[in-house]
């Protein structure tokens, strides 16, 4: 495993969890003072990030013990598990107390106190999130290369890089509603438009939770490699004279930085068994050379498979 998460990823999370823990105190504090639901909302909204960031720097700590006899192929695989933890946490709590507190609000509407705090606060909350934002979107655009957005986060395998953009953009989002949600409550001066903001942020929470969970989801369950890594693996073997066809490759990605590759070969019948052995050596120098992140490789001898005869 490698010695060290991507220094990308680990930025992006500790600038969230900065941010999030100031907006947090700042949203509960408005919410006591002007008696806003939709900022209340808020204030769980950012404890809730503020808890995932720390859970996805434990995954990632987690993730990056060396192999051993209980777990041969190392602990990448546990940064994908507390991802979709974190995904748990936005729906079960973010989208859950959103909408709980938002209905509550509508039955029972309360006028809002001292708006220009909420404002403030808002501002403030928009000021730190759009940092962590910039900061997320920076390096998601680095890693995505030429890839298309959303290409770019199904082909991931780095959660929290994904992960940290949709919650900050869950937020910018959040933040947007409640002011309108304030602004209408006190336009209009009925109150209740105040606990309607809040069940849109919950929603908006459960469909960013759901995404995430899907992702995180197929990642815990075992992705395959890039296939333009898979195909030229296969070309790089194919090419040895030794080898007169792949027969198959299998590749899972046990962590971000952290591949698994099978690969079913058909050799030459005269190639001696010795040559063999060393070709496979060699075989496994050239691939870790060129794709560092394959860290297990398991090259298996077989002919090819005879086709069944039509009919």
């Amino acid at each position: 495993m490698s010695g060290d998460a991507p220094h990308g990823s680990k930025l992006t999370l500790y600038a969230a969890l900065s941010a999030n823990l100031g907006i947090a105190v700042a949203k509960f504090v408005a919410a006591s003072i002007t008696g806003s639901s939709a900022m209340l909302t808020e204030g769980f909204h950012s404890v809730v990030d503020s808890l995932n960031q720390i859970l996805l720097l434990y995954g990632q700590k987690r993730s990056l013990r060396p192999p051993d006899d209980l777990h041969p192929l190392g602990y990448g695989r546990e940064l994908y598990f507390w991802s979709f933890v974190v995904a748990i946490l936005i729906f079960a709590t973010g989208a859950g107390l959103s909408i709980y507190e938002g209905v509550l609000h509508i039955l029972k509407p309360e006028p809002i106190r001292s708006p220009a705090v909420n404002y403030v606060v808002l501002a403030f909350s928009i000021l730190l999130e759009g940092g962590s934002w910039w900061i997320a979107m920076r390096e998601f655009d680095r890693a995505r290369g030429e890839q298309g957005w959303w290409q770019a986060v199904v082909r991931s395998k780095d959660p929290p890089s994904f992960i940290v953009l949709f919650e900050d953009s869950a937020a910018m989002f959040g933040l947007v509603v409640a002011g309108l949600g304030i602004t209408a409550s006190l336009v209009t001066g009925d109150a209740r438009y105040d606990g309607v903001a809040s069940v849109v942020i919950g929603m908006a929470l459960a469909t960013v939770a759901f995404v995430l969970a899907r992702e995180s989801k197929d990642l815990l369950i075992g992705e395959t490699a890039d296939p333009d890594m898979v195909a030229a693996v296969a070309q790089a073997i194919a090419g040895r004279p030794e080898v007169t066809g792949v027969n198959e490759v299998t590749t899972i990605h046990i962590g971000p930085d952290n591949i698994f590759l099978g690969l079913s070969v058909d050799f030459e019948d005269h190639v001696p068994v010795g040559r063999i052995e060393a070709m496979i050596a060699e075989a496994e120098a050239e691939l870790r050379a060129r794709w560092p992140a394959i860290r297990a490789i398991y090259i298996k001898p077989q002919a090819r498979p005879v086709p069944k005869p039509k009919g």
